[in-house]
């Protein structure tokens, strides 16, 4: 894959991740009970905000993971710009102000670096400090940690395996897969 296939690509399973997030029952019933679901089945702003961030991160660290000190690690760098920059699109296609994707960043940059410094401890932080985001809360219920635990880990390790599939090469042709 070219690296602007590859982002696009990523930013497709970020929505398709973020929408499993709201309609799966565990991770749906979880932000209704922290009291973070709005009508029609939607999360609040804040909670979907948190939600996006988390699975942007999550697909960026894998990335990261797979290609970090290979010869594709520029090829690497290049396709999550291409992610960011189209989920950023999508925002401001529906809806989000564009001057407000400055501070949306600074927050997505504080994210990953709360979940990074988590991921390094283990998977279980991960899901603390989901749940400390989402909820805007220290009084994390280890039950729901565990909940958020498990869905990610169910989330990243079809990931891992698709990544280490992936060949990346220069260009925009048509795709050239391992």
């Amino acid at each position: 894959m070219t690296p602007d296939e590859l982002g696009d690509h990523l930013a497709r399973l970020v929505w398709e991740n973020f929408s499993d997030f709201v309609t799966e029952e565990s991770t749906g019933s979880l932000l209704e009970r922290l009291g973070l679901m709005e009508g029609e089945g939607m999360p609040n702003q804040q909670a979907a905000e948190e939600v996006l961030i988390f699975l942007l991160w999550a697909h960026t660290r894998g990335i990261q993971k797979t290609f970090s000190g290979t010869d594709s690690g520029r090829l690497a760098r290049r396709a999550l710009d291409v992610l960011h920059r189209a989920v950023f699109e999508d925002l401001v296609a529906n809806g989000t102000p564009e001057s407000e994707l400055p501070i949306f960043e600074q927050r997505i940059s504080a994210r990953y670096s709360h979940y990074s410094q988590a991921a390094n401890e283990s998977d279980q932080k991960v899901g603390y400090t989901m749940i400390r985001n989402l909820s805007r809360s220290s009084d994390v219920r280890d039950d729901e940690a565990v909940s958020l635990t498990k869905w990610a880990v169910a989330l990243t390790k079809p990931l891992q395996d698709f990544y280490g599939d992936v060949t990346l090469v220069e260009g925009s042709g048509p795709t050239a897969s391992a």
